[in-house]
C-alpha cells in the first residue's frame, strides 16, 4: 500500500516545530519584557534566589505550555478520530530533516529555559536540569498526544532525537560547564520550478511549484519555516574551547557541519493525491538526496560585550547560523562550493 503524504499532515508536523521555536522566544522574552525603562541589571542573572523573578518565569512558562497544548488539541487533534495509544515508525520521513529539527528544538529549549532559571537565581546545576526537564516535558506531551490520535502515533525516533538534543546540552554542562558544541538553524529560499506533473491516469496536470505551494505555503516566511528543502541544521563547534588557554586562535570562530536534503515533495516519496488525482514525480528527473555541509560560523556568545542586555540579545541570535562560504557534499553533484550559504 502506498503511503502518501498529505499537505494537512505535513503542515501539522511543521506547525509543531514552528510553535516550539516561538516558545523559545517567549522564554527569552521574560528578561526582555522590560526592555524600555529598566536598568541593564534587570538582564543580569540574580546572585540569590529571586522570588518575584521565579514566579514570573514559572507563570509565563506554565501559561505558554498550557495554551500550546490546548491550542494544538483544538486546532488539529480534535479534527481526527481518537484511538488507543499506539506507535508509528516515521523514520526516513523528509529524509530525517524533521528529526534534526526535533534535536535542535530540544537542545534550544534546554539551553534557553536553563538560562531563564539561572536568571531567577536558581543554582546553575539545578537550572540545567530545569531546562532539560521542561524541554522533554513539552516534547513528550506532544508525542503522547500523537499516540492517542488515529492519524499519527507515538514516534520512538522523534523521542530519541528529543532526548539527544537535551542530552547534548546537559552533557556539555556536566563535562565542561559550557556549550562548546552548538546546534543552529539556517534556511535558504528555494525557487521551485514550474515543471508540469501529469497524474497517473493522464487526466490531470499540475506544476511542481503548485505542489510546493500546497505543502510549504506562498509567502517568504512560510517558505522559510515550512520548506524542508530550504532548511539546514548545523552542528557548530567552537575550536578555541578545545585549545590551550594561551592560544591566539579567535575565540568566536567556529567550524560548522550542516545537514539538509533536497527535491522533497512528499514525506517519504515524491507522490501525492490532489482532487482525486494521483501524481508521481519521476525519480530520475528529481531524485531525493541528502546534503552535507562544511562551513565556518561565529559563536556570538564569545563576542566580548559589557552590556547584559546585549549578551541576552546575542544569545537569542546565536541559534542562527551566520551566512558564510561553505562546501556541500551530495550524491548528485559530488562536491559543490557556495560563496555564501544561508
Amino acid at each position: 500500500m502506498l503511503k502518501l503524504q498529505t499537505p494537512t499532515v505535513s503542515s501539522f508536523i511543521r506547525l509543531r516545530w514552528i510553535i516550539s521555536c516561538m516558545l523559545f522566544l517567549s522564554g527569552m522574552a521574560i528578561p526582555g519584557q522590560c526592555l524600555f525603562g529598566q536598568s541593564t541589571s534587570f538582564f543580569t542573572p540574580s546572585d540569590t534566589f529571586n522570588n518575584k523573578r521565579f514566579w514570573t518565569a514559572t507563570g509565563i512558562t506554565a501559561a505558554t505550555y498550557t495554551a500550546t497544548v490546548i491550542g494544538l488539541n483544538e486546532i488539529w487533534y480534535k479534527q481526527y478520530p481518537r484511538s488507543g495509544f499506539h506507535f508509528q515508525n516515521d523514520w526516513g520521513e523528509w529524509r530525517n530533516v524533521d528529526k534534526m529539527g526535533h534535536m535542535f528544538t530540544s537542545y534550544l529549549w534546554s539551553s534557553w529555559v536553563s538560562d531563564v532559571a539561572r536568571w531567577t537565581g536558581i543554582e546553575s546545576r539545578k537550572a540545567d536540569w530545569v531546562g532539560v526537564g521542561t524541554s522533554l516535558l513539552f516534547q513528550t506531551t506532544l508525542e503522547i498526544m500523537d499516540g492517542f490520535s488515529d492519524r499519527w502515533g507515538f514516534s520512538w525516533s522523534d523521542m530519541a532525537f528529543n532526548v539527544a538534543g537535551a542530552g547534548l546540552y546537559i552533557g556539555q554542562q556536566r563535562l565542561w560547564n559550557e556549550q562548546r558544541i552548538l546546534l543552529k538553524f539556517s534556511s535558504t529560499p528555494v525557487s521551485h520550478p514550474d515543471y508540469i506533473v501529469t497524474s497517473t491516469d493522464g487526466e490531470s496536470v499540475m506544476t511542481l511549484n503548485q505542489r510546493a505551494e500546497d505543502l510549504f505555503g506562498t509567502s517568504f516566511f512560510e517558505r522559510l519555516l515550512k520548506d524542508y528543502n530550504a532548511q539546514t541544521i548545523w552542528t557548530s563547534v567552537n575550536i578555541y574551547s578545545f585549545l590551550q588557554a594561551e592560544s591566539k586562535f579567535p575565540k568566536w570562530l567556529n567550524v560548522a557541519f550542516g545537514y539538509g536534503a533536497f527535491n522533497m515533495y512528499g514525506g517519504y516519496k515524491n507522490e501525492w493525491m490532489k482532487d482525486g488525482a494521483h501524481y508521481v514525480l519521476d525519480d530520475d528527473t528529481f531524485p531525493r538526496y541528502s546534503q552535507y555541509y562544511l562551513s565556518v560560523d561565529v559563536d556570538l556568545s564569545k563576542i566580548p560585550v559589557k552590556s547584559p542586555f546585549l549578551r541576552t540579545l546575542l544569545k537569542a541570535l546565536n541559534v542562527i547560523k551566520i551566512p558564510a562560504p561553505a562546501i556541500q557534499f551530495n550524491k548528485i553533484d559530488g562536491v559543490r562550493f557556495h560563496a555564501i550559504k544561508f
